[in-house]
């Protein structure tokens, strides 16, 4: 029988010297590329031109990493960032010829992310005419999987781990380990990572599902609510399998994670369970 899993993989692909290549840059870039190519299957089937997906793609990848990035330095580590605020946006440490080397944005929070998709979706909405709840629906659909990919990412980063656990599929981190301690004193720990990103591919095939079976009858704001219900009760749950990824967690009934999911949760259940009276997609 399986007593744990040892989990030893390097999070990079190749070491350049001033770069390096991970899988977590290579996940989160394929999570672009898929939700990319479903999204022109869906607007080819709406009718709608391959520009006006061009002009949203740059919009979601704009807002996705500004959110993601922000939400992370307010949210879980303000303090560091507000000595040096320039960290927020440099992807370097160092100087140039000295101890330059490039560190890519390894603080991101997908409740920053949400924030940010849904503040540049509106403004993109705005711009081009088109129905706010519209795409919000059509990007739910590839953001849960574009979600799974990521955490897929932060498994080969050996983090966001969860608590010890004698479960026969709990996970020995080595990277998260000291090099000197042998791989069987290394306490197995819950895969919160995994949880999180079997969970996201599940819902993606339950909305890309509702999407088919329900259009063009499907009711605007239906599938952003689901995927605010199911996403961030699922990210409330397994929050409490995971360890604390910062220090004023510790001693809290409810982490950050928990309290940000809330209201994007009450929102979801308003969108869905709200009476809306057009059965038909606006045109």
């Amino acid at each position: 029988m399986i007593t744990y899993i040892v989990w030893n993989v390097k999070p990079q692909i190749a070491n350049l010297g001033f770069i390096e290549l991970r899988w977590y840059s290579l996940l989160f870039l394929l999570g672009f590329i898929i939700a990319y190519f479903i999204l022109s299957k869906i607007f080819r089937k709406e009718g709608l031109s391959i520009e006006l997906l061009d002009k949203l793609t740059f919009y979601m990848v704009i807002s996705t990493i500004i959110g993601a990035r922000f939400g992370h330095c307010i949210f879980y580590e303000p303090e560091i960032y507000l000595k040096n605020p320039l960290k927020i946006i440099l992807p370097f440490e160092g100087k140039i010829g000295v101890d330059f080397h490039f560190t890519g944005y390894q603080g991101l929070a997908s409740h920053g992310g949400a924030i940010g998709i849904l503040i540049g979706l509106y403004i993109y909405a705005r711009k081009f005419k088109r129905p706010y709840l519209w795409i919000l629906d059509r990007i739910a659909i590839v953001t849960a999987l574009t979600g799974c990919l990521i955490r897929l990412g932060n498994l080969f980063n050996s983090e966001i781990v969860g608590i010890p656990t004698n479960l026969p599929w709990g996970v020995k981190f080595v990277q998260l380990s000291p090099a000197n301690i042998p791989v069987e004193h290394i306490v197995p720990l819950h895969p919160a990572q995994v949880y999180e990103s079997i969970c996201y591919l599940l819902i993606f095939i339950i909305l890309i599902t509702l999407y088919y079976r329900k259009y063009p009858d499907l009711k605007p704001g239906l599938l952003i609510g689901l995927f605010f219900i199911l996403i961030f009760s699922t990210r409330f749950l397994i929050e409490f399998v995971k360890q604390d990824q910062v220090g004023f967690e510790a001693g809290m009934f409810l982490n950050m994670g928990q309290i940000l999911s809330i209201p994007l949760i009450i929102a979801g259940s308003i969108l869905v369970f709200r009476k809306i009276k057009t059965k038909e997609i606006p045109k």
